[in-house]
Parts: C-alpha cells; structure tokens; sequence
C-alpha cells in the first residue's frame, strides 16, 4: 500500500532544564527548536492534496505558538513531565493530531531538534509495534 506523507516546519525559541539529569543541562538554558510534523494518508482530495499546506501551518501554529519564547517548566504539561526534546515530541504529536479536522489523515510522526546535530522524534506506530 502507498501512502502519502507531507511536513511543514517551524522554529521556537524556549528555555528549559532538565529534571533528574546531572549534566550541563539540569542548568537553566535555551535553544531554537526546530520543529517538523509530518502528516499522512492513503487519500487525497478534489484538488490532488492530501493537507493544505496553510491549514497544516495554522494548526502547527496554535500549538507551537504557545511554546514559543516560554520557561517550559513553568508551562502545563511541563510543570511536571520533563521538557525533554522527547517529550516536546510527543506533546506537540497529540496536540496537532487532535485539532487535525479530516479523517482521510492524521500525525504520523513529529521531529524536534534542540541544535543541528541532535533530533528527537516521536511516531505513529502500527498496533503490536
């Protein structure tokens, strides 16, 4: 089966620390995170696309706007979960995907960067996977 997939990006600019870690990065500091969520489906519409890449832009922009110049340990759900780049990862997955409006696609998989070299992503998985 084929399916297709498009992505849009952004950058936000935040700070955090990491709880639990012991390490140069349990101290205050911040990055511009690079931000690309990817959506897929089998389907397209009348007009040959499967998301208006402007739609998809708006909706990364309700969610990502909120996390832009923020304390993300002062920020829910951060006030208590780690702000990891993994979990940045996963928040802005369930976040998106549920403002998403159209069966014919969902999130498939969300990457953050926190610096050019270092990337967390968090994915749709196949059931049992």
């Amino acid at each position: 089966m084929h399916r297709y997939t498009v992505w849009k990006e952004r950058v936000i600019s935040s700070a955090h620390n990491l709880r639990n870690y012991k390490g140069r990065c349990e101290k205050l500091h911040g990055h511009n995170w690079r931000v690309r969520v990817s959506v897929s489906g089998n389907h397209l519409d009348e007009a040959g696309m499967l998301i208006d890449f402007a739609d998809l832009g708006r909706v990364m922009e309700e969610v990502c706007g909120r996390l832009d110049h923020i304390y993300f340990n002062e920020t829910a759900p951060f006030d208590d979960m780690n702000p990891s780049a993994e979990n940045i990862a996963r928040h802005i997955f369930e976040e998106v995907d549920a403002r998403l409006k159209d069966e014919r696609y969902g999130v498939s998989e969300v990457k953050v960067w926190e610096s050019d070299g270092c990337c967390a992503i968090y994915k749709a998985c196949s059931e049992g996977g």
